[in-house]
């Protein structure tokens, strides 16, 4: 984080593609698709790339009160060329500040309409003098394109989960750094998973909005046909307590999943209904694609004081608010890989047990260990009652109140008995779906 904190990230230019170019030194190759700036993707124009060398406001005494150089954050976002004399009055119509966060510099952006601006703290600002400024904004608004990185991890099931997060903002932290590095060592981690991969997952960096727009209008028809769950990976650095907002659907597999792991992760959360604002996840759930795609976070975006300011530094996250939000996505992984669709054998009644080894020999009493085996016997009885209907474990693990992780080696075990088998794949598809 600390590395790609100080570069000047748009939606489109050299500071996008630094990011990727480094993201992808952990994650893995990055497979990049590209939108023409000018092309029409769904019912947005792709915007023009921006290039900036300096910017700066010097006061009527000769002092350069605001520069480029000090904070990226100082720039309104896709800023068109300045360079000419501005009176205090004519100057503060393109300045931007915070009066309830005096201190802080605000972020802000101008990507689909031509004009510029400064940020400042809000008590700088207020101190300015009267007199004539002098503004220079060396910057290039050229045509180029949006660019989206992809890494496919394939696995044996076309079942696919999606895991989006974005690369756009400048030196933001939380809300904008904790993503993609999330991601990216999640990515890490699962193309390494032992046993491989149940499902196929797609990891995709973004520009916020246009490049989930850009990306649904390419990709969109196979994410209808094979996504089985997503997540928005976003503002999981600070040490907040955990946010699950749901997908549009509001009982997709995402969701169960997502509130299957918080739960038995044992963390404090809270879960959110769906509602189409915030980051892409809005993209996944909008009209003509709802799909299961919700979003997994610490202090949910626009919830922190620091939020879109200057005060969203690398002070603000932590290496353990970190990591737990790795292991908690690690955890979410593990439920989906295990929330598989299992078919009983013993289509009547209730299966021996004992006969085939899986139950105590002598009952009645309580013998060593019995509560672990107790525990095991139990988890069958639940397995084997449930398995007629899926995801089966995750719907065994909702009942019995036990993570599904914890009881997929207990199906495997009943399916080397033969009392259950896996669904055919197409089955297990249109069951995660």
């Amino acid at each position: 984080m600390a590395e790609l904190f100080p570069i000047t990230r748009s939606v489109a230019g050299p500071g996008y593609r630094e990011t990727l170019d480094r993201l992808e030194q952990v994650s893995g190759p990055l497979e990049r698709h590209r939108f023409a700036s000018g092309e029409q993707v769904l019912d947005w124009t792709v915007p023009r790339e921006w290039t900036i060398r300096e910017a700066w406001i010097k006061a009527p005494s000769g002092e350069k009160v605001v520069d480029f150089r000090d904070s990226n954050l100082h720039i309104v976002s896709h800023s068109v060329a300045v360079s000419g004399r501005f009176s205090r009055a004519e100057l503060d119509r393109h300045l931007h500040s915070l009066p309830d966060k005096p201190d802080a510099i605000p972020y802000r952006t101008s990507y689909y309409a031509d004009d510029w601006g400064f940020c400042l703290a809000d008590a700088q600002r207020r101190a300015l003098p009267d007199g004539e400024y002098e503004v220079t904004i060396d910057a290039d608004l050229s045509d180029g394109h949006v660019e989206v990185g992809e890494l496919t991890l394939p696995g044996s099931s076309p079942a696919e989960v999606l895991l989006s997060t974005y690369c756009c903002h400048p030196s933001l932290a939380n809300n904008e750094l904790s993503g993609p590095v999330v991601a990216a060592f999640l990515a890490r981690e699962l193309a390494r998973r032992p046993g491989g991969r149940r499902l196929t997952y797609r990891f995709v960096f973004v520009p916020e909005t246009i490049g989930a727009i850009a990306y649904l209008s390419r990709f969109g028809e196979r994410l209808r046909r094979r996504l089985a769950a997503g997540y928005v990976v976003t503002c999981v650095g600070d040490p907040g307590d955990f946010t699950y907002k749901r997908s549009r659907r509001g009982d997709s597999l995402a969701d169960r999943a997502a509130q299957h792991a918080l739960r038995h992760a044992a963390v404090p959360h809270r879960i959110v209904d769906y509602y189409p604002a915030g980051s892409d996840e809005r993209q996944y759930c909008s009209p003509g694609y709802n799909l299961p795609v919700g979003s997994l976070m610490r202090s949910m975006w626009g919830s922190y004081p620091e939020y879109h300011t200057s005060l969203d530094d690398l002070s603000l996250v932590t290496p353990d608010a970190l990591a737990g939000s790795l292991s908690l996505y690690t955890r979410v992984i593990e439920v989906l890989e295990a929330a598989e669709t299992w078919e009983v054998t013993v289509p009547y009644g209730e299966p021996q047990l004992g006969r085939r080894g899986l139950y105590p020999s002598v009952g009645g009493g309580q013998l060593p260990g019995a509560a672990d085996a107790q525990r095991r016997i139990d988890d069958m009885m639940f397995l084997l009652n449930y398995c007629d209907a899926g995801p089966a474990l995750l719907a065994a693990g909702a009942r019995v109140g036990r993570p599904v992780w914890e009881l997929r080696p207990v199906a495997e075990s009943l399916a080397d008995h033969g009392l259950l088998k896996r669904a055919d794949r197409a089955r297990q598809a249109q069951s995660a779906a």
